[in-house]
């Protein structure tokens, strides 16, 4: 049995595999996938760096088991995973805490103008006059899927005193809507309906550019409290749900007054990037789990899922169930 790593994994958890693996644990860099020594991999750990593409799987003839570190699995084949018989398990709940403070942080930060008067005053302009914000409060927030992250901050928002509404055609039946949470069945009346919206869905072909131009222009600019608070966007879930091209021409011509994303459609992000240059853009370099909490938390239970499917087969948190 070897387990390899390719994109860093906390030391407790490295320590857990060697410790209860009964084998080999290796630290790659993706590139040596699949060559010489790589080819005697029996499960594979990645985060969002390695593409886990058809070629890399049929270049590992003992793969058993795909770990992501994290929760997305948008950078894996999982049709061809599936059809190798390689089970891809995830670790879906170890950075909710994280992604929910960093999402709230970034809607905060956006109506009150945080990233703009930062960069003022670091070019040694006071811009007090014009950095006058708007309060969450009173605000409506839609939610773009409702799962454990976009639960978090539906009850953030909430306690904020925001109006919070939901579009999610994928709820599992059972999940708890909560009584403060307003469900809608058609993803265009929840932009119609709130000033600030918020992603919280994976990156498929139905979801790539859903944020598009024809959306932002159906978003209000007036509040549920009657305040002129305009529109404001926030996408800490995956790169590509939003158009960038057409974000980048919403902020300029005011259908959004602020935009802030933790993920980008390429990363990393150079200065070029159109984005970097609006003054009410602001962004992070896809930090949404990076914190010392969360990276214990997801390398700890990625690590678990692992093991477990090595030994038994199969865990709780197998993307992939068809696998035979």
């Amino acid at each position: 049995m070897r387990i390899a790593i390719t994109d860093g994994l906390h030391p407790d958890a490295i320590a857990k595999l060697r410790a209860e693996c009964g084998g080999e644990v290796s630290e790659l860099e993706p590139e040596s996938l699949g060559v010489d020594g790589g080819r005697s991999i029996t499960a594979l750990i990645v985060r969002s760096r390695t593409k886990v593409t058809a070629d890399v799987l049929a270049s590992l003839p003992d793969l058993k088991v795909v770990g992501r570190a994290g929760v997305g699995v948008d950078n894996i084949d999982l049709d061809a995973a599936t059809a190798a018989g390689v089970r891809v398990v995830n670790a879906p709940r170890a950075s909710t805490h994280s992604v929910v403070e960093l999402t709230m942080a970034h809607l905060l930060g956006s109506v009150r103008f945080l990233g703009p008067s930062d960069r003022a005053m670091r070019e040694g302009r006071w811009i007090k006059k014009d950095a006058k914000g708007t309060e969450l409060s009173g605000k409506r927030l839609g939610l773009v899927g409702y799962g454990r992250i976009a639960r978090g901050v539906a009850a953030v928002a909430v306690a904020l005193g925001m109006e919070v509404h939901a579009y999610d055609p994928y709820l599992p039946d059972g999940v708890d809507i909560a009584p403060a949470v307003s469900l809608h069945a058609d993803l265009d009346d929840l932009f119609r309906s709130c000033t600030h919206i918020s992603l919280h869905c994976g990156l498929t072909s139905e979801t790539h550019h859903m944020v598009d131009a024809r959306r932002l222009n159906l978003m209000p600019q007036v509040g549920a409290d009657g305040v002129a608070c305009g529109a404001h966007l926030v996408n800490c879930a995956r790169g590509g749900l939003v158009d960038e091209s057409a974000a980048s021409e919403a902020l300029g011509n005011g259908t959004l007054a602020s935009l802030a994303l933790d993920v980008f459609e390429e990363e990393p992000v150079g200065d070029g990037h159109p984005l970097v240059q609006h003054m009410r853009f602001s962004g992070t370099p896809h930090i949404g789990a990076s914190t010392h909490e969360a990276q214990r938390r997801v390398g700890m239970d990625i690590a678990s899922a692992v093991l477990e499917t090595l030994h038994t087969g199969s865990c709780p948190t197998v993307v992939n169930r068809d696998v035979l």
